[in-house]
């Protein structure tokens, strides 16, 4: 019965924009095939109640369907396509975005006994899983919420908070409980990647990133392609790439300034690489973004 309430709520409550009242929470209604989409992944939870999407991340591909959940530990770069969907019968998703300081206050909070010990090593910054009862349970009650206004403000923490602990628990439980450590090898890629995302235009020698992230190069290489599916000049390539389609949203005739705007010196290898990574020279995909109409899907 949950998966059934979660998809009338979530039917009923869609909204164009993906918003909802209630801050950090997102609601995906998609009603017909789309080409892929790029994006950034956010750290999130993304639960689908029907249809399906299919998500690339460097070297990795996930598929997750009705009754299964998502969780992306890190804010990596993805391309996404929703599948298994048709008239009548759209894509459902609900996204929540996760909070490591509350992360870090349940972990505080809980008993000697009370989680599995961590192996301490890098995993996956995304992993699919079948939802249990229990968690389709507590994102219907914080769903509800949003037919119920005057109850937000005293149980919206409440409940996510049992869904966060609903998933520090389950299968995917060591990445969602290394986003409240300061000090995991999740805290420290994480470091990492905010940097490179700050300063994507700039080239940079990987030992210094490594020494900003508090690892040696050798366990900087080897958390960060654990847990992002690429190395680092892959990832800031990723970025500048994903960056130059914004721009060219509103300049698609200035491909050569936009390539020198996020790093490009050569005009060809930024073409060649646009065209790899999107499948259109960078001219032709931004007529392409500007005459579109659908908005793009934001669950991760």
């Amino acid at each position: 019965m949950s998966l059934d309430e979660l998809r009338a709520l979530l039917d009923r409550h869609a909204r164009p924009d993906l918003t909802t009242a209630i801050d950090g929470v997102r609601i995906c209604r998609i009603d017909h095939a789309a080409a892929p989409e790029s994006s950034m992944s956010g750290t999130v939870l993304a639960v689908i109640a029907q249809g399906g999407k299919r998500l690339a991340s460097g070297d990795r591909l996930y598929d997750y369907r009705a009754g299964q959940y998502l969780v992306a530990s890190v804010d990596v770069p993805v391309t996404g396509q929703v599948m298994d969907t048709a008239p009548g019968r759209p894509t459902l998703g609900f996204g929540m975005t996760l909070e490591p300081a509350v992360i870090a206050d349940l972990l505080l909070q809980a008993g000697p006994g009370d989680l599995p010990r961590s192996p301490g090593t890098a995993r996956p910054g995304i992993a699919v899983s079948d939802a249990t009862g229990e968690l389709l349970d507590a994102v219907v009650r914080l769903l509800r919420l949003l037919d119920r206004p005057r109850d937000r403000k005293v149980l919206v923490p409440l409940y996510r908070r049992e869904i966060l602990w609903t998933l520090m628990t389950g299968e995917q439980g060591d990445a969602v409980r290394q986003l409240g450590v300061a000090d995991s090898s999740l805290a420290h890629v994480g470091r990492a990647v905010q940097w490179i995302r700050d300063n994507y235009t700039q080239p940079f020698r990987v030992e210094e990133v490594a020494r900003l992230s508090g690892m040696s190069v050798s366990a900087f290489h080897r958390n960060f392609q654990a847990v992002t599916a690429m190395s680092p000049i892959q990832f800031q390539k990723n970025i500048r790439l994903q960056a130059a389609r914004l721009l060219l949203a509103n300049h698609p005739n200035d491909v050569t300034g936009v390539g020198q705007r996020v790093g490009y010196d050569s005009p060809s290898q930024f073409s060649r690489e646009y065209r790899r990574q999107f499948g259109a020279p960078p001219s032709i995909d931004a007529a392409r973004l500007r005459s579109a109409v659908e908005p793009a899907a934001a669950l991760p």
